[in-house]
């Protein structure tokens, strides 16, 4: 069991100094799977838009880890049952609920394996479930909603959980978006369970409506941000390129761990059936993609060279957002109009126009619903105590992206040295 008196202490720029517990949760942050997250960051390409938003997925973890501490004990207080065993295995699920993440985090979602991080994540804390002997069971029980205690996986995974809680809170501080702000003190202080359900007492709505205004507006402002967006469509048509020429057997140089995967169409049962393909997984972080854009820069292939130094040099796509599709004719006449601008690769000009969707909401009433305790003794869901403007409304908006000036593009016959002597 943890610890009483022996603490690991980070220093937070978020919450100040956080102590860890020597043992079980100490050994699996200095294990190499948890130490990779500090080569994957947080946000993706966010820092593009904002400088510093370079905060790593490392940090997050830990920083739910802290509020998960201060969760157990609040609801301790108010005389909850946690056993101790109970503690340990809902602070190491919060740990390593984000440790399956890949390179560039949410913007490579099945890009690079065609698995969902949660998944990974799944597979990584069985791997380490062997390596310690069975010490994470019960976490595993936990994060797979399979623990009779209900509350404590909602407050691993759902509309008030600690992951939600953290990177909010810590996405705003390194962005700068204020807006984002939440009173994450005060909610947790108002946390309780009532029939097995994580519960929130009525005093504690309107930081709760806060909480849900704050999320609308940190996607809206930073995490959907047209610019963004672009960027990380940009990535995402990159390594659907490479992966492209990789199975024609070009070859574009690049990470070797990168490649090795393009080369590959995995699955969940293909992690199952070789425990090799989850170590290989381990070795990805942000490096491989920067190293391999930065390779691919200078590939004789016209479109993953004009994609991958876009992104390097960040000459990005124009992003325009509407309430509406882009019509037929509009596409047809940007297309007319990067014909003329890239002749040498007009029967591959499809490459540079990205048109898609984005949907995000206030609130969702589809999955489990926020509880909320009235004075009464009545436990309602929150879309039933609300009378504000908080609503459970999808907003949905279309994007579509282009290159926005002329770039030369040279055509695979032409080296990239004779490119750069022109």
């Amino acid at each position: 069991m943890e610890g009483k008196t022996k603490r690991k202490i980070f220093n937070d720029p978020v919450y100040g100094f956080v102590e860890v517990p020597y043992g079980i949760l100490y050994d699996l942050i200095e294990h190499p799977y948890f130490q990779r997250l500090r080569r994957i960051r947080q946000l993706g390409l966010t820092d593009i838009v904002y400088p510093g938003a370079i905060h790593t997925r490392f940090s997050h973890a830990i920083g739910a880890l802290h509020l998960m501490t201060q969760a157990i004990e609040v609801l301790t207080n108010k005389g909850v049952s946690i056993l101790p065993q109970e503690a340990e295995g809902v602070k190491i699920a919060i740990l390593l609920h984000d440790i399956g993440h890949g390179p560039i985090s949410h913007a490579l979602e099945h890009k690079i394996v065609n698995v969902h991080h949660e998944s990974l994540s799944h597979l990584f804390m069985e791997a380490l479930n062997k390596e310690f002997e069975g010490r994470l069971n019960l976490a595993i029980r936990i994060f797979n909603n399979e623990y009779p205690k209900k509350f404590l996986h909602q407050l691993v995974s759902g509309q008030l959980d600690m992951d939600r809680m953290d990177y909010l809170n810590r996405d705003s501080f390194f962005t700068g978006v204020s807006e984002g702000v939440i009173g994450y003190h005060r909610i947790i202080k108002m946390l309780t369970v009532i029939d097995n359900q994580l519960v929130v007492e009525e005093k504690g709505i309107y930081s709760i409506e806060k909480f849900l205004i704050a999320r609308r507006l940190m996607y809206w402002q930073a995490y959907l941000h047209k610019t963004v967006l672009a960027a990380e469509q940009m990535l995402i048509r990159t390594i659907d390129r490479a992966r492209f020429l990789v199975a024609k057997g070009v070859q574009i140089g690049g990470s070797e761990r990168i490649l090795g995967f393009l080369n590959k169409k995995l699955d969940v049962s293909d992690f199952r059936e070789d425990n090799l393909l989850l170590t290989e997984y381990a070795k990805l972080d942000d490096t491989d993609i920067w190293y391999s854009l930065k390779e691919w820069e200078n590939c004789s292939d016209a479109i993953l060279s004009f994609l991958a130094g876009s992104l390097v040099r960040r000459n990005l796509f124009k992003s325009v957002l509407s309430s509406e599709p882009p019509s037929a004719a509009t596409l047809k006449s940007l297309k007319n109009r990067l014909i003329l601008q890239y002749p040498s690769i007009e029967n591959e000009i499809d490459d540079l126009i990205i048109t898609g969707k984005e949907t995000n909401s206030a609130y969702s009433t589809s999955k489990a619903e926020i509880q909320i305790a009235l004075k009464s003794g009545e436990v309602l869901p929150m879309s039933e105590t609300i009378d504000t403007g908080v609503t459970a409304k999808i907003i949905t908006k279309y994007y579509l992206c282009y290159p926005k000036n002329k770039k030369y593009i040279y055509t695979s016959k032409e080296t990239p040295k004779e490119r750069d002597q022109k």
